[in-house]
């Protein structure tokens, strides 16, 4: 399906729109869009799968539904989406945020393109030094262990990893003084093409291919074979792989997906440990 994508993600931004216009707090009205916007992504993979083998068993949602709720969800809550916000407004009120280094007066939609652009680029580098490095490996292994994609295992990060992340694609911006509604528009985009790039969804994004990370391209990145899982670093946009020679599309299906070792621990509190245990991260 072609249009599934951005009819999805326009319907997220037009209503954190809506919601911020009726005065909705833009952390609420953020969470309302990725919210409906989940349940349209999900009601897609039913419905039209990628890879019907790739239904995920009771255990597995069950996994990942701890994982979203505490990395991805209470974790950059109290670590970004919260603290960000509110440390942007503090250094605003205080009038001690850096001046002139932001295009502050552009409109919500434009700073928070900005915003994915610039973010992207520190975050392509920390994603391949996670890749290269094997200590670093050993936390970002545990977001490689699934052996199919669905939306919901996007959130499966080892907790500091996901610090880690924050600290490098979120805090600087709210130390530049980036406004809250800009921060939680970034966040709309951020969630819901993060739920579709990890996605069982049969979408084409053709052209957008060369513009966003996606699910066609990401899925690649998953691929058990170290010679295609490490291309595609992106994480919300392709621009900086299509600059540094990592973009990996080929015209076939991607094989299997996961570590080379089968039997890395999968349960919430083993992948807590796996990082600490040398041998298990196998690429």
């Amino acid at each position: 399906m072609v249009g599934a994508y951005p009819a999805v993600l326009g319907l997220g931004f037009v209503l954190f729109s809506v919601l911020g216009g009726a005065g909705v707090p833009d952390i609420l009205a953020a969470y309302c869009a990725v919210l409906v916007g989940a349940v349209f992504i999900t009601w897609h993979e039913i419905r039209l799968p990628y890879r019907p083998e790739w239904k995920p068993s009771r255990s597995e949602i069950g996994t990942d539904s701890l994982f979203l709720l505490i990395v991805q969800a209470a974790l950059p809550y109290l670590l970004s989406i919260t603290l960000v916000i509110e440390l942007s407004e503090l250094l605003q009120e205080q009038g001690i945020a850096a001046e002139g280094l932001w295009p502050h007066g552009w409109p919500t939609a434009v700073q928070a393109g900005l915003m994915l652009a610039a973010g992207d680029l520190p975050r392509y580098w920390m994603h391949r030094a996670f890749h290269k490095f094997t200590p670093m490996w050993r936390f970002h292994a545990v977001h490689h262990s699934p052996h199919r994609l669905y939306w919901l295992n996007v959130g499966r990060f080892h907790p500091i990893e996901k610090a880690i992340q924050y600290a490098v694609d979120t805090l600087p911006f709210a130390l530049l003084g980036v406004a809250p509604d800009v921060l939680a528009a970034y966040f709309v985009f951020y969630a819901l093409n993060g739920f579709f790039q990890h996605s069982n969804c049969n979408v084409r994004l053709g052209p957008l291919n060369w513009l966003v990370s996606g699910p066609e391209l990401h899925r690649w990145h998953h691929s058990e074979l170290s010679k295609e899982s490490d291309r595609n670093f992106g994480n919300n946009l392709i621009i900086w792989d299509v600059m540094f020679g990592t973009r990996f599309l080929p015209d076939r299906e991607v094989g299997p997906l996961g570590l080379v070792n089968r039997q890395y621990p999968t349960g919430f509190l083993a992948q807590m440990k796996t990082p600490f245990k040398r041998g298990l991260e196998g690429g």
